[in-house]
This record gives C-alpha cells, structure tokens and sequence, in this order.
C-alpha cells in the first residue's frame, strides 16, 4: 500500500487472487494470534480483536480457523508458530521511503529477507526511525459506494467521527484518526453500511512524485515485499499521476 486507497485498488486489480488468497489466509491469522494475546480473546473488550475477527471474516476465513487462533493467542492452544511484530524502514529506488510492517515467528530470518529484497531492488534499509517521521498512523474504512449517495454517505461519515473521505469508482474511503477507527466503524455498521475493511494504515505526510522508471522499479520492489509471508503492510510516501497509475494496473 502506498499509505491511501489509491494504491490498495491498484493492488486489488492486479493480485494473483490464488496467491493473494492463502497469504491473505495467513495475514488475518497472524493479527488475531496477536490481537488475542495482547488484550485477550473477547471481542466486547478488544477491539483490535473484534477488527480482526471482522476483516477475517469478509474475506471468507472459516470460523474454525478464527477459534483456533484466538485460542492461541490466549495460550488455550499452545500448538502452532509463536509470532512477534515488528517493523522495518529504508529506501527504494529514487529514494523514496519505506515503512514495512511484519509479523514472523523468525526475527532473524526476516530481517535477512528484508535486506535481502531491499538490496536486490535497488534500496536499502535503514534503521528504526529513519523514515518513520515520515508518515502518520490512522484509521482507514473502505465501504462499497454503490448505490450510496455521495453528499449524504460523506456527511454520516464526518458525523460518525472521520477526519476525511476519500472515492473511486467503486469504495469510499474513510480516514479516521488512530484511537477512533473501532468507534467509527462501529458507528458507520450501526447507520447499515456495508464494512468492505477496517484497519490502520500509514499515510505518507509528504508525498515524493515520480516518473515512470522510478514508478516501475518501486512498484517491483514493493511487489516482492508483498510477496514475502512474514509482511503485513508495505507504506511509502511515492506519489503517481493518473498516467502512472495507469501503468502500474497492467504490470
């Protein structure tokens, strides 16, 4: 992700949904291991949980899979990887910043994999808080937008507590701030919108745009950074025109 919704479609067009699935599979057990594990197992009273067990659930996770790892984020089920969070920060190609996200039951074999993908691709990591200035964390609910009215879904919003709204062709975006985005979405469920995903992003405080080489060869590197099983979320400040954009989706 390019820290706003703009690249999350992107990313939608393009992904090898087979692939994309059993990582995607992966990704929600992973945060409901963790989510569990730092503040229990019910959703009433966590709710990184309770986003957790809902994003899982829109994408089709079986509720087996959800109880088992809820489970063993709350040491009922002590089978399975023991995972940890952490992040990574550095540039890419143009020197454009990269705040990467990951959970992994190997600290040390991530940390090799991540330098490893930086340096192939013409970046290079760099140390905590390097880049991390650079970016703000907050809340991002994407609701379908069809057959929603534009003026009146933008002014629930505001009123249910977002900070801004964003659409394209096919979703409204709503930003929140960090600490609001379970009560906004609580809020925008209760007034029956449909909840595509709720979850906290990293959005880019200053934009770098770029050309079309420099676009091709980030948009690889991050690619690559997608692909790896232990990350979660990759977030740059790279901005593209309409042109770009347009490229990118036919890569």
């Amino acid at each position: 992700m390019a820290g706003h919704s703009k690249w999350a479609n992107i990313k939608h067009k393009k992904a090898k949904e087979d692939k994309k699935r059993s990582k995607i599979f992966s990704k929600h057990i992973k945060e409901i291991t963790v989510a569990a594990r730092e503040g229990g197992g019910d959703p009433e009273g966590n709710p990184r949980l309770s986003l957790a067990i809902d994003n899982a659930k829109a994408d089709n996770v079986p509720k087996d899979n959800i109880e088992r790892a809820i489970k063993r984020g709350t040491g009922e089920d002590d089978s399975g990887a023991s995972y940890e969070e952490t992040t990574f920060e550095g540039y890419g190609p143009g020197g454009i910043a990269y705040f990467i996200e990951v959970t992994t039951d190997n600290n040390n074999r991530t940390v090799g994999e991540i330098r490893h993908i930086f340096t192939k691709f013409g970046g290079n990591m760099g140390t905590n808080g390097s880049v991390g200035y650079m970016f703000e964390q907050k809340g991002m609910i994407q609701v379908p937008s069809e057959g929603l009215d534009d003026e009146e879904f933008m002014l629930e919003a505001i009123d249910a507590g977002a900070t801004d709204v964003d659409t394209d062709d096919e979703m409204f975006v709503v930003y929140t701030a960090r600490e609001e985005l379970f009560d906004v979405r609580k809020k925008l469920e209760e007034n029956d919108y449909e909840i595509e995903s709720a979850t906290l992003i990293r959005e880019a405080v200053t934009e770098t745009k770029v050309d079309e080489d420099t676009a091709k060869s980030n948009l690889k590197l991050m690619e690559k950074f997608e692909d790896n099983d232990d990350v979660n979320n990759v977030f740059t400040n790279m901005l593209m025109d309409e042109e770009t954009v347009a490229l990118a989706e036919d890569l």
